[in-house]
């Protein structure tokens, strides 16, 4: 369980530092550190995810956990959400 949230946790900040190079890129013109970032987030997403799936399977979730847990991934400081409702205990 402690791998999967220090996965929420990474997921997460990598879903914020797009705060910081969505205006590099857009703004000054500045995309390099977008690519690194978005390669990152998409490979912590998919992970993140797939470590739900595997937990649920291994502690029995229901599907309203299931659901919930992989819908927070998809909204900002989701994760961490997640991470205080769902996985700390």
């Amino acid at each position: 369980m402690n791998t999967l949230r220090l996965i929420a946790w990474m997921e997460g900040v990598s879903f914020l530092l797009f705060g910081i190079s969505m205006p590099l890129k857009y703004g000054f013109n500045i995309p390099e550190p977008n690519y690194v970032i978005g390669m990152a987030h998409g490979i912590l997403f998919i992970l993140y995810n797939l470590m739900i799936l595997r937990n649920a399977k291994l502690k029995k979730w229901n599907m309203k956990k299931i659901t919930i847990l992989c819908f927070l991934s998809l909204v900002p400081f989701g994760t961490f959400y997640g991470d205080y409702k769902y996985l700390k205990s």
